[in-house]
């Protein structure tokens, strides 16, 4: 039970009728009714049996662990043999735990040829169970066709971002200053504190004044002090590195100053203890840290804020992690971080919060916890999208994140480069997005597909004939169901791509403008990069219009940039329209015999080495 509980699972809370039922076969010896239920030293296999079907037909209940220790009146391979026996019968996952040596080894041996689990201890059998709740958890998050996405990037964001890492290492240095990690999150829509940077006293005192005429001209009184004061040099821009003690002054971060004097004082300190740290480490001339500038910040109090952390680490592994949790200056002590790979939509995001000690707090304290979770879970689909943008990231850390009534705004960061990271799952292939003018003059965006576009294929789907239908899946498909539309629509595009056709309609007014799916292309690549297999299906009313031919053009320039050979597909014998754009771009044709269907390929690259040649006479 204390196993259960710490993996955050939890006693099943036994139905009235199954309490009746074991007071009345007088089954429970320590306390009937309850879970778990003890049958005592003197029970039969017979006495097992009835316990475990009560239990086992118990709504409340997701599996059933028995644990057994021999007795002179319940051998383990007799009670094993009347478990087996009746297995047929039980209605819940069964785990069993044999206690014991000599006899437990042929009730394990039982179990085993009847598939039933069993473990040698009770603790691990818990812990298989919690790996099939946490298996069956991910799995449904697999199928889930989550909702539109709240963010997405364009060319004009990419090329700001990628500006600001070039020319940081241009000047020399593998991180960003604060300032221009400032401007990498406010092009990915993330909020920051208002901030100026200065460069030495006497500009700090100007600002101070600037600032306080612009707050009270403004009405934001919020903005005229105190500040807070940050220096911003190598050694503390680097992300997920605390100090030990990151109240001292010589941390670099001043809080509660007031006017151009406290401003100029502490910067002047600031620097002093900087040279002075310097010439502790003994760092020569050449060596000693340079300070680029100083952070300046109204503070941020009075608004009932949350303190958060969140950003984007790496995995030796795994490559870029997304990572969340409480921040603040417990952010070390509490260690509350979870974990979650890119790419991020909502339902993803959602779930790596629940999975924190925050969401708690969130769901407690906030006065609109739905609208916080909704702020937080897009400001994590940006980092997921920042992460997929920038390869080159090797951290990003926002630490506070402050959660308030009005806003997710990011305090503190900091951002440092490395050599560009593989994914463990390939992100979203923006850069692959592009629009096209039709031949009748219809604007079309073809694009990768995504999870969220379950609700564009089902809307698609109704609109197909039985015969489009049937010449795409080779037999009727009334309808999809929630399963299908997670296979079609959150692919792996390592060894998969789908490529959509899609036109905006006029809306209602005050409505924003709606999509629809015209058409869609797959392949599926072999694990050698081979060969890859295509479908093709256009929506019937824009059959003639060019779609077909623009979605396997498309692919074909994909699957050869990719270094693929051949591309295959099978199409029916009566599908002339289908037959007549596979002559159009290319594809040789034969007649399979065997299945009635024709055989269509084209050759995309040349093999570049004996093995490759080999596969592709191989299937010829």
């Amino acid at each position: 039970i204390d196993k259960l509980m710490a993996g955050g699972g939890k006693l099943a809370e036994l139905s009235e009728e199954s309490r009746q039922a074991l007071l009345k076969a007088e089954l429970d010896v320590s306390l009937p009714g309850r879970n778990p239920v003890d049958l005592g030293g003197n029970a039969t296999p017979e006495d097992f049996l009835a316990a475990v079907n009560i239990v086992a037909n118990d709504r409340g209940v997701d599996a059933v662990l028995v644990v057994h220790a021999p007795t002179r009146l319940a051998p383990s391979r007799a009670t094993a043999e009347a478990l087996v026996a009746h297995r047929k019968q039980f209605r819940r996952n069964l785990l069993t735990s044999w206690m014991g040596l000599e006899q437990a080894l042929s009730a394990r041996h039982e179990c085993h040829l009847a598939g039933i689990p069993t473990y040698l201890s009770p603790e691990k059998g818990v812990k298989a169970f919690l790996q099939m709740v946490d298996y069956h958890r991910v799995q449904t998050l697999l199928q889930q066709t989550p909702p539109s996405l709240a963010f997405s990037t364009s060319a004009e964001i990419r090329a700001r971002a990628h500006d600001l890492v070039h020319s940081a290492r241009r000047a020399g240095r593998e991180w960003l200053t604060h300032s221009e990690t400032a401007q990498v999150l406010d092009t990915y829509g993330i909020a920051t504190a208002p901030s100026r940077y200065v460069l030495d006293a006497a500009e700090g005192a100007r600002a101070i004044v600037e600032l306080q005429r612009s707050a009270t001209d403004d009405d934001k009184p919020s903005r005229q002090g105190p500040y807070a004061l940050r220096v911003v040099h190598e050694h503390n821009s680097q992300p997920f590195r605390y100090r030990r003690y990151p109240q001292r002054l010589s941390s670099g971060v001043v809080q509660d100053l007031s006017g151009p004097e406290d401003i100029a004082l502490a910067i002047r300190r600031i620097t002093q203890k900087v040279a002075e740290g310097d010439a502790e480490r003994g760092r020569s001339d050449h060596e000693r840290t340079r300070i680029h500038e100083f952070c300046l910040q109204p503070m941020q109090r009075g608004k009932h804020s949350l303190q958060l952390s969140a950003g984007i680490t790496r995995d030796d592994e795994f490559g870029p992690v997304i990572v969340f949790g409480i921040g603040g200056y417990k952010v070390n002590v509490l260690a509350d971080r979870q974990v979650a790979l890119p790419p991020l939509n909502m339902t993803l995001a959602r779930e790596l919060i629940s999975r924190s000690h925050a969401s708690r707090l969130i769901a407690e304290h906030s006065p609109d916890p739905e609208r916080d979770f909704e702020r937080v879970s897009t400001l994590l689909i940006k980092l997921s999208q920042l992460a997929s943008d920038l390869p080159d990231i090797r951290g990003l850390e926002i630490n506070p994140l402050l959660l308030n009534r009005e806003e997710a705004v990011a305090v503190d960061f900091a951002l440092d480069l490395g050599k560009p990271a593989r994914f463990a799952i390939m992100p979203y292939p923006e850069e692959l997005r592009e629009w096209v003018s039709l031949d009748n003059g219809m604007h079309v965006e073809v694009r990768p597909i995504r999870g969220e576009d379950a609700p564009l294929i089902t809307a698609f789907h109704a609109r197909l004939s039985e015969e489009s239908i049937r010449f795409r899946y080779f037999h009727h498909k009334a309808a999809l169901t929630q399963r299908d539309l997670a296979l079609l629509a959150q692919i792996n595009y390592d060894r998969q791509m789908a490529f959509i056709a899609e036109r905006e309609v006029e809306a209602q007014p005050g409505e924003s403008p709606q999509r629809e799916m015209l058409g869609v292309v797959r392949v599926w690549n072999d694990p050698d990069n081979i060969r890859t297999e295509f479908s093709v299906i256009i929506r019937d009313d824009m059959q003639g219009e060019g779609i077909g031919s623009l979605l396997m053009e498309k692919m074909l320039r994909y699957c050869r940039s990719l270094g693929t050979l051949e591309m295959v597909g099978k199409i029916m014998i009566d599908n002339h329209p289908m037959r007549a754009l596979m002559k159009h771009l290319g594809f040789t044709c034969r007649y399979n015999m065997e299945e009635q269907v024709i055989d269509a390929s084209i050759r995309l690259n040349e093999p570049v080495s004996d093995w490759q040649r080999l596969r592709l006479e191989a299937k010829a």
